[in-house]
């Protein structure tokens, strides 16, 4: 076999070194469409070769719509340790999907989409000398909301309504079950409320009343009670009408003379008048001393005295 010619020899040895293997980041989608709320991964795997003997550094970015502003840092992987502190509008959203991308997955999570998530993501892939990295658009689609309005319904339109609804992103549906029930008669309750209102109002007043009459009359009852009645006269006394009719007696027996005694009537005690018998002036006796002229009554050494007044029942006037 005859050698190689020098020349041969040297193209082989090229060609060697042009097919020999770097870094390559191997994921191929760079297009995504999501909804808002929903989660979504970019990938971001990748392959080292032996060549590639410096630290990995994977660096996902933001690119701005405008050309003039700088490039934002989202999340890195540096020196076996991971950061995310650098993007505060999506702190506690996003994470590697492999806590370890040194494996080589260096994809992004980012959960609860919101529409300012849409842009321009990109991966950054360096382990020396090999640096590659891929760009990833990503659009947040609003949710948009559908109504169904039926009008003058009745109970034939009760039943189970389904919303399907179907875009770029993907197809949503749902449910909603409808019972129609006959309107209620809103006149006569009304009317019900207001009449056992009314009767309600008119027992309160009735136990209202009720209560002061009964607080009346015996408030009533105790004023006749203790009440002193000025048109009744009080009970006569029977020791002083016997009093007033013995000393009627004896005044007028105090103006006689021993030589006029014969012709006095002694008056029985037992006829003093009393509150238990009582006479009219009519049948009330009288007792008339004797007469005795006046010079005969000096001649017996009598002594004029005053006697007073007394009216027909013996009281002194």
């Amino acid at each position: 076999m005859e050698p190689w010619p020098p020349l041969l020899v040297s193209l082989v040895l090229l060609c060697s070194a042009g097919l020999t293997r770097s870094l390559d980041i191997t994921s191929n989608q760079s297009m995504f469409e999501k909804a808002q709320g929903e989660k979504v991964t970019l990938p971001c795997t990748f392959v080292l070769s032996k060549e590639d003997e410096g630290p990995l550094d994977i660096e996902w970015v933001l690119i701005p719509a405008d050309n003039q502003k700088k490039e934002e840092i989202i999340i890195m992987y540096a020196v076996d340790r991971i950061y995310n502190h650098y993007y505060a509008a999506m702190t506690g959203r996003m994470q590697f999907t492999n806590p370890d991308p040194k494996s080589g997955d260096g994809s992004l999570d980012i959960l609860n989409l919101k529409s300012s998530d849409t842009g321009t993501y990109q991966c950054k892939v360096k382990k020396a000398p090999g640096v590659q990295s891929k760009k990833i658009h990503l659009t947040v689609l609003d949710k948009n909301t559908g109504e169904l309005l039926l009008k003058n319904a009745s109970q034939d339109n009760s039943g189970t309504y389904t919303c399907i609804a179907s875009n770029r992103v993907g197809t949503d549906e749902c449910s909603v079950e409808l019972n129609v029930t006959p309107p209620m008669n809103t006149a006569g309750i009304i009317a019900g409320a207001i009449t056992g209102t009314l009767l309600g109002l008119f027992v309160l007043a009735f136990l209202v009343f009720h209560c002061c009459k009964k607080h009346r009359e015996k408030k009533y009852e105790k004023e006749v009670h203790h009440e002193i009645r000025e048109d009744v006269p009080p009970p006569k006394s029977r020791s002083s009408t016997a009093r007033s009719y013995i000393g009627s007696n004896r005044s007028s027996l105090g103006s006689m003379s021993p030589s006029n005694m014969e012709g006095y009537t002694k008056t029985p005690y037992s006829q003093v008048p009393s509150e238990d018998f009582e006479r009219t002036p009519a049948q009330n006796p009288t007792f008339a001393p004797p007469k005795v002229a006046a010079p005969n009554l000096s001649r017996m050494g009598a002594v004029p005295v005053m006697i007073p007044a007394q009216s027909k029942d013996g009281s002194i006037v």
